[in-house]
């Protein structure tokens, strides 16, 4: 995996607006977001896309989801959001580094797409 942009991110290279990190994760504010609250979750664990995820990645997959909570309720987002992961090109992902959209502040309809 070559780094991504998310990597450098982590890596302190460029600049986001960091909303919590610890040893596992970051949360940080999408730059192009499409609600009023969009930030994204990714593991500093570099796996491309979920489909590359392993049987040992279950733990950090796990936190993940578990962070959208706590990010949420800190938000005041808790009863309304929605967690987007897209996998691959046709998907439409275009940073290759696993990432969770948490996208709130606004009606959604369904189905997205």
């Amino acid at each position: 995996m070559t780094d991504s942009i998310f990597q450098k991110i982590i890596d302190k290279e460029i600049p986001a607006e960091i909303l919590f990190e610890d040893d596992k994760c970051l949360v940080f504010k999408d730059i192009n977001p499409i609600a009023p609250i969009h930030v994204l979750i990714i593991p500093k664990k570099p796996i491309e896309k979920i489909s590359d995820s392993k049987k040992e990645d279950t733990e950090i997959l796990g936190y993940l989801l578990l962070k959208a909570g706590d990010i949420a309720r800190e938000l005041g987002v808790e009863e309304a959001f929605r967690l987007v992961v897209n996998n691959g090109a046709g998907a439409q992902q275009t940073v290759f580094h696993l990432h969770i959209h948490l996208i709130a502040g606004r009606e959604f309809s369904w189905p997205p797409g």
